[in-house]
């Protein structure tokens, strides 16, 4: 019987095949790492090892995370965009990367081109807050105070150039008005300031306070989003409240370094909204009054792309130099 030299080839291709599936790597391959721009114990720290845990189940590999602080973001930013693209160092990626973009004068990365991006987490408010025994029974009566009282309202933040700061900053912006915004060390020692009186107000991220307000010790004039928080669910909006145009939440997402693989991508986000969508990990989350929202990769790369508009434009008019 005569073989063709097609039909040769065809069964040589044949055997070879097992051979080539079995060489091609499987994903993953090892521990995967998340690294996390903020400190342990804060909400992104804790979102990322909720969100990881549920992953590690998902891709049969461990979800290590490694927390790397550093203003702006830069330190752990930069360990990802420059990491092997393979889909094993991944990215917390925050508003924090959108805000750096104008808050330096040139970062060491691109956050638009030099990650890809696989899903948001979640989105977490902020909140207006003032001590229990404040004046001010409601915003209305804050906003009608600075009004009348230009630079006379003391507003406490975390440091220059922070999400709280810049909320801040853009709620004069919003308003009208001019206060005299004073920046802290940390939250802890905004809340001491609060309800010793050295401050009238403080701008914080909503979940942390939440006991607090429980507790009787401080008071939510308003959340910053468009949403009431599930935390806080008699807090009204700062639009229901009477500020129109006051929209902002603070939020978390997954990235891996640019040109990683789409086959890898699209596992990891897939993993990665299952992991959001799981009831454990909604309520987990939810008790910090966050809400959970996973996205595809291009709704992320719209949502950093015009927060990195956003906060330009806020840094601008707070007229804070790049560093």
């Amino acid at each position: 019987m005569t073989i063709s030299r097609r039909h040769t080839l065809a069964l040589a291709g044949a055997a070879l095949a097992p051979a080539a599936l079995r060489a091609q790597p499987r994903f993953p391959e090892r521990a995967i790492s998340i690294l996390v721009p903020f400190a342990p114990g804060g909400i992104a720290d804790i979102t990322a090892r909720a969100v990881g845990e549920h992953m590690a189940q998902v891709l049969g590999q461990p979800v290590v995370i490694e927390n790397k602080p550093s203003a702006g973001s830069i330190v752990a930013s930069q360990a990802v965009a420059t990491a092997r693209p393979d889909g094993h160092t991944l990215l917390l990626m925050s508003n924090g990367n959108a805000v750096s973009v104008g808050l330096f004068k040139k970062l060491p990365y691109d956050p638009q081109k030099d990650f890809a991006p696989i899903s948001t987490l979640g989105f977490f408010d902020l909140g207006i807050f003032v001590a229990a025994n404040s004046r001010f029974a409601n915003l209305k009566a804050l906003l009608d105070f600075a009004r009348a009282n230009p630079g006379k309202l003391n507003v406490g933040t975390i440091a220059p150039g922070s999400t709280q700061h810049l909320s801040a900053k853009l709620f004069e912006t919003v308003a009208g008005i001019e206060t005299l915004v004073v920046p802290y060390k940390g939250s802890p020692a905004v809340l001491t300031a609060l309800r010793g009186g050295e401050i009238d107000v403080a701008f914080e991220i909503a979940g942390p306070m939440v006991p607090q307000v429980q507790a009787g010790a401080v008071r939510a004039l308003a959340v910053s989003s468009d949403q009431r928080n599930p935390a806080l669910p008699d807090v009204p909006t700062a639009a229901q409240a009477g500020l129109a145009g006051y929209d902002v939440a603070s939020w978390n997402a997954l990235a891996a370094p640019a040109s990683t693989p789409p086959e890898v991508l699209a596992r990891l986000g897939a993993a990665a909204r299952e992991a959001v969508a799981s009831p454990a990990v909604r309520e987990r989350l939810g008790k910090l009054g966050m809400r959970v929202q996973g996205s595809t990769p291009a709704e992320l790369q719209a949502l950093l792309g015009r927060e990195i508009q956003r906060w330009g434009g806020v840094i601008r008019a707070a007229k804070i130099e790049p560093e």
